[in-house]
């Protein structure tokens, strides 16, 4: 096989460093931000709505992992199949397994996926899923999460080769602002900026950059309501985040519910019904709420935050099984 590092420079040489096979490199992460500009040192790339996901390969050994260690791959038998067919031999790689909606990407159609502890393969083609991969770090004995990501990028293309559903991540140069205008028109969650030079950091820095089209985030379940008329389940959901180790409320959800998600939904619930939540604000409607041990973690869209620190018009998204809600915060810009 041809040495995927010969066109490396001397001074790239010197960042990758050998290493065994490891268990884990923790995912980096990007930061929200309200400002959007064009630079040439930067790489603006689509924010996938859907989950992300670590790969392992060794020895022909496949392990789909998420940002929280979770084995995925009896969720994406599909996924697994396709790493099979990739010549080399040991790698890690990072990227977002997506589900499409009319040509957008879909947290809520890849739901049908999410989860799913068992799935046989003719069952996960019937919902098809991509995996859009954006980063490489580790290859044939190396780490190399010192090098800078124009050169992991141009070792990932090295080291894959793409067919469906393995896709790479497509990132253009220069025209930040346009790219990101045409992005939130095309109905995009938006786009991820990165510095070309940066290395890849074990932690959420401002080397990567998250510019939203609009506003969501994960919320941790915190208790629902009863349903009213002919509303099946519930009536809203009660969501709250953490702040200083303290569980503050953040509002009540009641839309972007399907008769069949609201039984489910209640269904998963009620297997944490609690007694009493401690908040840091007393509930006007406590009495009728049942309350429900923060576990329970979901994914939100809303318009924005009041004055009164509440989601103004939010809409559930689905459910995430990749984050505990002890990590769930509320995300300010930076």
């Amino acid at each position: 096989m041809t040495d995927p590092f010969k066109d490396l420079s001397q001074a790239e040489k010197k960042l990758i460093q050998k290493a065994h096979f490891p268990k884990w490199y923790a995912p980096m992460l990007a930061t929200l931000t309200n400002k959007r500009f064009s630079d040439p040192a930067w790489i603006y790339e689509c924010k996938f709505d859907g989950e992300r996901a670590i790969t392992h390969v060794h020895n022909k050994a496949i392990k789909i992992l998420s940002r929280n260690q979770q084995d995925l791959n009896s969720t994406y038998p599909d996924l697994v199949k396709a790493f099979q067919g990739i010549k080399s031999k040991s790698f890690i790689v990072d990227g977002e397994i997506v589900a499409f909606e009319n040509n957008v990407t879909s947290f809520s159609r890849l739901q049908k996926r999410l989860g799913v502890k068992e799935i046989s393969l003719k069952e996960a083609l019937q919902t098809p899923v991509y995996y859009y991969l954006f980063d490489i770090l580790y290859l044939d004995g190396f780490d190399l999460r010192q090098l800078p990501l124009k050169s992991r990028k141009t070792l990932l293309n090295k080291a894959l080769s793409y067919k469906d559903p393995l896709r790479p991540t497509e990132g253009i140069m220069r025209e930040g602002e346009e790219y990101y205008r045409n992005a939130c028109k095309q109905g995009w969650e938006g786009l991820i900026a990165k510095r070309l030079d940066s290395s890849y950091q074990p932690r959420r820095s401002s080397d990567w950059l998250k510019f939203k089209c609009h506003k969501s985030q994960e919320f941790i379940i915190i208790g629902y309501t009863p349903p009213k008329g002919s509303r099946k389940g519930f009536g809203a959901l009660l969501v709250g985040y953490y702040k200083n180790d303290q569980l503050c409320y953040a509002g009540k959800v009641g839309t972007g519910f399907t008769d069949d998600l609201l039984l489910a939904l209640k269904e998963k619930m009620d297997k944490y019904v609690i007694s009493h939540l401690s908040l840091t604000e007393k509930i006007r409607e406590s009495s009728s709420v049942t309350w429900v041990k923060p576990v329970l973690v979901g994914e939100f869209d809303f318009t924005e935050w009041t004055k009164a620190g509440k989601l103004r018009h939010p809409r559930f998204k689905g459910l995430r099984t990749d984050k505990k809600a002890t990590e769930v915060i509320r995300e300010e810009p930076q």
